[in-house]
C-alpha cells in the first residue's frame, strides 16, 4: 500500500462528492451532515439494461426506495484502515460502492464467494443485472459514466469513502501501479481506487475503514421487491429491453431459438402488474401490491442500516464500542419460474417455505423436468391441492442416461424447522417418461408425512406464498423396501449409491 495517504477533509470531500454527482442530478439527490454525504435515488439507470446476459435469475429492474434513512452514505472523512479488507475474501453480500448516477455496486464476486459475474455470463452489455430483489445494480466500475461525468472524473464512490475513476492511461506522466486494493494514492495526496478490465475491476476491497456485519458493509440501504424471487433460466439469453412508456417494460429472451417476454408496468404506489408470455405462447397475468413492513437487502442479502440510537448520528450509525455480535471493523477502526415449467435449482426463501441460507438443490447428469400442472409463472393449479381436487401434480422428465432400471418421484417442501413430504413414488419402469395429473398405477407410493400411502395435496396453513420442490431420481435399480414403512428419509438414504441421475424443480402455491 502506498505511504502517505491522507484524507482530504471534510469541507473539501463534500464538494468533490457534490461534483460527481452534479451530472444526474434530475434522478440523484443527495445531502450531508457534519460525518456522512447521503445520496437519494430509485437505483434505476437510464441505459438500456439487461441486454445480453446470458445467465439469467429471471428478475427485472424495478424501482427502489433508496431514500431518508434508507438513503447510501459516504464517509466525509474517510480513515486508511490499519489492516485492510480484500473482496476477494468478504463483502459477498450488498453493495461494495455507489454509482454517480445512483445505481449499487456489488462484488464482482458472488454470493456465493467463488462465481466471477462477468465471465459467468451474468452480466449486461453495461456491467448490470438484478439481484432477487429485483434491484439492478453493477459488479464491475461503470466506465460508461465517463461519456456523462467527463474524463478524469469519479465513476463512483466506495462506501469506505474514497473515489473510483475510469482506466488509468500507461502513458501518462503520473501513472502509477495499483495496490491490492485496486488504488493508489495520486499526486494530490489522495487516495482513489481505478477500473481495470480485468478482475477485480474496480475497488478490490476497502482501502478504509468500514464495518463488517454478516459479510456485508453495514450500514446501507436495503432493497425489496413486491414479488418472490424466482430461480434461474438455464439456455435463456436476453436479447432486447424495452421502455413502452414511463414505468412500462418489456423484456425480450430468446431460448433455443424461440422467444418469451416479461411485460410490467410500476404503478406510482409501487405495485406491480407482469404479464408474461413463455416461448410456447402461454400467457400469464400476475398483480403484486408494494410488501408491508421491512424491507429485503439487497440482492437478497442480510444486515442493512438499523436506526441510530440518540443524538445525531445519522440513521443506522451506532457509536464505538456498541456493535452487536458478529460485527467486525475492518482495519481494526473504530452487508417465474420458468416458462413452460422448466425446472431450476433455487434455494428456497426465508419465510416462504424455507430457510434463507437454504442449500441450492442437487443436480446430477442432464435430466430436465417439466410440469403441464405448474403455471408459466410458477404457480401450481389449485386442482393439484386441498382447495381443489387434491390431484397429484404431472410431472415430465427428458435426457435420463443410459443405464436407468428405475425412476423416483418425490414431492417435498423445506419448512423453517423440517422438510415435509408430501408424495413418494419410486420403482418407477425405466420405460416411462411422464406421470399425468392424477396418476394411478405407476409405481410404487411410500409414506407421505401424514404417514399415509399416496399425494398428501398442499393445504398449507400460514399465510403468503409457499415455495415447494419435485425431485426426480434415474436409479441403476428397483429398490427393495417395504411401502408399509418407506418414506422420503428412507428413499433418499437407499439411493446414494445407485443414483445415476438427480434434478429439482421448484414451484409455488399460494392459498387464497
Amino acid at each position: 500500500m502506498p505511504n502517505g495517504a491522507v484524507s482530504a477533509d471534510a469541507a473539501a470531500q463534500k464538494q468533490q462528492l457534490e461534483q460527481s454527482f452534479k451530472p444526474f442530478s434530475d434522478v440523484v439527490k443527495t445531502r450531508s451532515d457534519d460525518n456522512f454525504f447521503y445520496v437519494e435515488s430509485n437505483g434505476v439507470p437510464d441505459h438500456e439494461m439487461m441486454v445480453g446476459i446470458t445467465a439469467w435469475q429471471q428478475q427485472v429492474p424495478l424501482t427502489q426506495k433508496y431514500n431518508g434513512e434508507n438513503a447510501w452514505r459516504i464517509p466525509l472523512n474517510p480513515v486508511p484502515a490499519k489492516e485492510p479488507m480484500s473482496a476477494k475474501n468478504n463483502f459477498f453480500r450488498g453493495a461494495i460502492a455507489i454509482a454517480v448516477n445512483g445505481v449499487p455496486i456489488f462484488n464482482p464476486i458472488k454470493n456465493d464467494g467463488k462465481t466471477d459475474t462477468l465471465l459467468a455470463g451474468e452480466l449486461d452489455n453495461f456491467g448490470g443485472h438484478c439481484g432477487r430483489a429485483d434491484d439492478y445494480h453493477y459488479h464491475i466500475a461503470p466506465v460508461h459514466l465517463e461519456k456523462q461525468t467527463g474524463s478524469g472524473k469519479p465513476v463512483g464512490w466506495a462506501l469506505d469513502g474514497y473515489p473510483i475513476f475510469g482506466y488509468q492511461d500507461p502513458t501518462a506522466k503520473d501513472f502509477a501501479p495499483l495496490d491490492a486494493m485496486n488504488g493508489h494514492t495520486g499526486p494530490d495526496g489522495q487516495y482513489h481506487y481505478h477500473a481495470t478490465k480485468t478482475y477485480p475491476y474496480l475497488n478490490g476491497g476497502f482501502h478504509g475503514e468500514v464495518v463488517e456485519r454478516d459479510g456485508q458493509v453495514d450500514p446501507q440501504p436495503r432493497a425489496e421487491s413486491p414479488r418472490p424471487a424466482l430461480p434461474p433460466l438455464r439456455g435463456a439469453k436476453i436479447v432486447r429491453f424495452e421502455q413502452k412508456q414511463p414505468g412500462s417494460y418489456v423484456l425480450t429472451y430468446d431460448i433455443n431459438g424461440r422467444s418469451g417476454t416479461v411485460g410490467y408496468t410500476i404503478a406510482a404506489n409501487g405495485a406491480v402488474s407482469f404479464e408474461f408470455r413463455s416461448p410456447d405462447g402461454e400467457t400469464t397475468k400476475e398483480e403484486y401490491q408494494p410488501r408491508a413492513g421491512g424491507r429485503r437487502p439487497p440482492g437478497g442479502g442480510g444486515g442493512g442500516g438499523q436506526k441510530g440510537g440518540g443524538g445525531n448520528r445519522p440513521p443506522g450509525d451506532r457509536p464505538p464500542g456498541n456493535r452487536p455480535p458478529g460485527e467486525r471493523p475492518s482495519g481494526g477502526g473504530g452487508g417465474q419460474r420458468p416458462p413452460g415449467g422448466q425446472g431450476g435449482n433455487r434455494p428456497p426463501r426465508g419465510g416462504a417455505g424455507g430457510p434463507a441460507a437454504a442449500k441450492q438443490h442437487p443436480q446430477i447428469g442432464n435430466m430436465k423436468l417439466s410440469s403441464s400442472s405448474v403455471s408459466a409463472a410458477g404457480r401450481l393449479s389449485v386442482d393439484c391441492t386441498c382447495d381443489g381436487k387434491s390431484q397429484s401434480p404431472a410431472v415430465a422428465w427428458e435426457n435420463a442416461p443410459e443405464g436407468t432400471k428405475s425412476f423416483v418421484v418425490s414431492l417435498w417442501h423445506t419448512a423453517p424447522d423440517q422438510e415435509k413430504s408430501y408424495w413418494l413414488l419410486y420403482n418407477i419402469p425405466a420405460s416411462v417418461k411422464s406421470l399425468p395429473q392424477n396418476v394411478r398405477g405407476v409405481g410404487i407410493a411410500g409414506l407421505n408425512d401424514r404417514k399415509e400411502r399416496g399425494f398428501d395435496p398442499m393445504c398449507s396453513r400460514g399465510p403468503g406464498v409457499k415455495t415447494y420442490h419435485i425431485t426426480v431420481y434415474a436409479l441403476s435399480e428397483e429398490l427393495k423396501l417395504n411401502p408399509a414403512s418407506t418414506n422420503r428419509a428412507a428413499v433418499v438414504d437407499a439411493v446414494k449409491n445407485i443414483k445415476l441421475a438427480e434434478t429439482t424443480f421448484d414451484f409455488q402455491y399460494e392459498r387464497q
